[in-house]
């Protein structure tokens, strides 16, 4: 099955919950190792600081440790072994297994040991003057110390995912705000491409993504109109050039069908015809070549005297008892124009000067600053 598109601010949306759901999953995973640890080191700083008091309370009399009352033995938060060597001094009521745990501390350094994951022993050596007496082993409760990090865990899930929410919604509020510029730009440009494309944003010199955006949208605008305008331009001037030589072959063909005629009357229409969609066959084509040079479909130099004398050379052979005088400068006189594009431009003007002059015509060509 294949899934569908997503638009921008779907996709930005994803992305910045995705990330923000991220962050928010290491900060708790890091809140949550942290506050363990910390958890941690308080139970045991407690355990020690029990342990602690226990030995501020105990005397050494003739070589021997001697305890004091014992502690009160209902109280888990205050389990307290003394240890002479390996006999046991003092000794709370406590499981089998615990207890077994604290004699296994007796005699040796200063350390805690966890039991299942439920009491923290520690173990703090019996010393004076260097000699060693005995060993104190208190015992913490870690269950206290376990609901709190549960605790606060369960928090922190909660807070991350009220501010994920909050940030979704935040998220999606600004994308809509940022790209409902974009969206508006986008629907005018549409509609102005259909109905009035003399419009643009002109949003200034370009600076950010929206500028740069109305820019191109602009440039996009600029493009389509003149386009637009070339082809109405190319079918005014098409509509123009071969409305003469239509006229005219349509009015031959009237007086060739309203009477007969002579052969020799019947040459002479038929070449007049003959003329006429010549003349308008180049007229198509010099229209099509400046259309395609206005649209930059082909880039090409040229020498005007070369187009110039070849449309003379073209003239003449039709110019019956006119004269075709030409003066070309001597040095080349180059435009951006293809060659054929300047004889086919030129041709139709030689063309009316022999058809409507009487003895001479002169053509000179001369440059005119850069224009020839």
């Amino acid at each position: 099955m294949k899934l569908p598109r997503l638009g921008v601010r779907s996709r930005l949306l994803l992305a910045i919950v995705g990330a923000v759901a991220l962050a928010l999953a290491l900060g708790v995973a890091a809140f949550s190792f942290l506050l363990g640890q910390r958890l941690s080191a308080s139970a045991t700083s407690l355990a020690r600081a029990q342990a602690a008091a226990e030995l501020s309370s105990l005397e050494i009399r003739d070589g021997a440790l001697i305890a004091p009352e014992g502690p009160d033995e209902g109280t888990v938060g205050t389990q307290i072994w003394v240890f002479a060597g390996s006999r046991a001094l003092e000794a709370p009521s406590v499981p089998p297994e615990i207890d077994e745990a604290a004699r296994s501390l007796a005699g040796g350094p200063e350390r805690s040991l966890d039991i299942r994951e439920e009491t923290r022993l520690y173990a703090l050596p019996v010393v004076e003057n260097g000699t060693r007496y005995g060993t104190v082993v208190s015992a913490v409760s870690l269950d206290p110390y376990e609901e709190t990090g549960r605790t606060a865990l369960i928090g922190a899930l909660i807070l991350a995912a009220l501010l994920l929410g909050a940030v979704t919604v935040l998220a999606r509020w600004m994308l809509g705000r940022a790209l409902r510029p974009v969206s508006r730009m986008t629907e005018d440009a549409a509609t102005w491409s259909e109905h009035d494309l003399d419009r643009r944003f002109d949003l200034g010199e370009p600076y950010d993504e929206l500028t740069r955006l109305g820019a191109t949208l602009d440039s996009l605008l600029e493009r389509i109109a003149a386009s637009l305008r070339h082809e109405q331009r190319f079918t005014a001037e098409l509509s123009h050039e071969l409305r003469t030589p239509l006229a005219r072959i349509s009015a031959e063909a009237e007086l060739m069908l309203q009477r007969e005629r002579t052969p020799d009357e019947y040459r002479s229409a038929l070449t007049a015809v003959q003329r006429s969609a010549g003349q308008m066959t180049r007229t198509v084509e010099t229209l099509v070549a400046a259309a395609r040079q206005e649209a930059r479909l082909t880039r090409t130099t040229s020498d005007v005297r070369d187009a110039l004398a070849a449309a003379v050379s073209n003239v003449r052979e039709t110019a019956a008892g006119i004269d075709v005088r030409v003066t070309l400068p001597s040095e080349p006189v180059r435009v951006a124009v293809d060659e054929e594009l300047v004889e086919r431009t030129i041709q139709p003007l030689l063309d009316n000067a022999v058809r409507y002059g009487r003895e001479v015509v002169e053509v000179s060509l001369v440059r005119n600053g850069s224009l020839a």
